[in-house]
């Protein structure tokens, strides 16, 4: 293992790469990340980085998100098969029936989306900034794409608007019951439990604080308490615990897992950066409409 891990860092500074990873990667590649973290504090990095080769290690979205805040870098996605599928619930013929259906609406869509629904969008978010975008946009309606949860949570912050939203969900966070939660509390009475904004609205009700990704780190690391139930993917419990090694992360009930974040490896990695494959590119026309829509997303951090 180690000496896979060197073979990486070897083969990253002779190719001039970056690392970015994602929260609900395996332990094994969070660990060897130059830079972890959530869709948007990697979205950011991406915009920024100077080497000249992007190795994401997350799932396609966010390869095809890099590559369009960043065009001039190559973007290198470790594991083609590595999918979202909530941003494959939506198509764009039914983006545009909606948007035919409410023609005084703005289209804001997660992140979690394709290149080609966040082309035909107003604005982006992600689930920490969610809420400032609905809330800044200049309209009344928003059709809301792809997650209904997170799109139902955004509407209970911002009641002065109407909220169109699409039947699109996260299948981890749709997973998570108030009945395991309940379950936890009645061992643990005296954990708080932190939701991330992808769970149903019945479990966002059960928690004491809904954060994104990155606010379910900052919340625990800056608690008093000992003790945390977690409604979110293992993969951020897994960092948690490790960045806070005197608190107990529980999760809810059984641990959730993301099947798509966990099949990269670092073997894969090093395949990726030896082969420089597999590489993501973005029709150049869609990049510039949905390069548009990033660019609102990140107006609001």
């Amino acid at each position: 293992m180690d000496n896979l891990e060197q073979k990486i860092r070897e083969l990253k500074e002779k190719k001039n790469a970056v690392l970015l990873v994602h929260n609900y990667q395996v332990g094994e590649v969070q660990v060897i990340a130059d830079y972890l973290g959530d869709s948007l504090e990697l979205s950011r990095r991406a915009a920024q980085v100077e080497q000249d080769i992007i190795v994401f290690a997350g799932v396609k979205f966010m390869a095809e998100t890099a590559k369009i805040l960043a065009p001039s870098k190559k973007v290198l996605l470790p594991r083609l098969d590595a999918g979202c599928p909530m941003a494959d619930m939506i198509t764009l013929e039914e983006l545009r029936d909606l948007k035919a259906q409410h023609p005084d609406a703005k289209v804001v869509t997660y992140v979690n989306s394709t290149a080609e629904i966040k082309a035909e969008s107003d604005a982006c978010c992600t689930s920490s900034n969610a809420v400032s975008v609905v809330r800044n946009i200049d309209a009344k309606k928003i059709i809301f794409v792809p997650d209904r949860n997170l799109g139902s949570f955004v509407q209970s912050q911002v009641p002065e608007k109407e909220i169109i939203f699409f039947e699109g969900y996260c299948y981890v966070h749709n997973r998570i019951k108030v009945e395991e939660i309940e379950e936890m509390k009645k061992m643990y009475p005296n954990a708080p439990v932190v939701a991330h904004p992808e769970v149903k609205k019945e479990v966002v009700a059960t928690a004491d604080v809904v954060l994104s990704t990155s606010g379910i780190l900052k919340y625990v690391a800056e608690s008093k308490e000992k003790q945390f139930i977690i409604a979110t993917e293992q993969g951020l419990l897994d960092r948690i615990a490790r960045e806070n090694p005197g608190k107990e992360i529980l999760p809810a009930l059984k641990p959730k897992f993301c099947s798509n974040m966990k099949k990269t490896s670092l073997r894969d990695i090093y395949d990726s950066l030896d082969q420089e494959k597999y590489e993501i590119q973005v029709d150049a026309h869609i990049a510039k409409k949905a390069v548009k829509a990033l660019d609102e997303m990140l107006k609001y951090i």
